[in-house]
């Protein structure tokens, strides 16, 4: 008997590499999200730094030219936050989209994969039968050979 072929082996093969690349390009983009985060983070402690240095300083008596100085940093952080979250926001959701394209092929690759398998299952037992049935045969011209002689 020939050897199994899955007919849709080159499909099953475009699917895998479909899903390999978005896997990689979900990697990219988490990777990225991953370090927007740390920007964030980084940019909202410069703003707390600069709030507790303002208040310190407030504290002990500051000129109005530091006072504004201090505000005008304030406002810059606040902007630098704002900015850093919506980067961050379109960041999650390019991450989250590109998972939702990598879950569909996902599943497109395992249920070609399934059908291979469930293919291939029929293949053995194919054999296993035509293996049966040239053994039966074998036996039975045996016995006609030994009842012959």
């Amino acid at each position: 008997m020939k050897n199994f072929k899955f007919s849709l082996d080159s499909v099953l093969g475009y699917k895998q590499q479909v899903l390999d690349e978005l896997q990689n390009e979900y990697a990219i983009l988490t990777d990225r999200v991953r370090r927007q985060e740390l920007k964030l983070a980084q940019t909202k402690e410069a703003y707390r730094s600069c709030n507790q240095e303002f208040r310190s300083a407030e504290a002990e008596g500051i000129t109005i030219a530091e006072a504004l100085r201090f505000e005008n940093d304030l406002r810059f952080w606040e902007k630098e936050v704002e900015q850093n979250t919506q980067q961050l926001l379109a960041f999650q959701q390019e991450a989250e989209e590109k998972r939702a394209q990598m879950i569909l092929a996902r599943q497109d690759t395992t249920s070609l994969e399934k059908l291979r398998e469930k293919k291939h299952t029929t293949y053995l037992k194919e054999v296993e039968k035509s293996e049966e049935i040239f053994i039966e045969e074998l036996v039975a011209a045996q016995r006609v050979m030994s009842a012959g002689a």
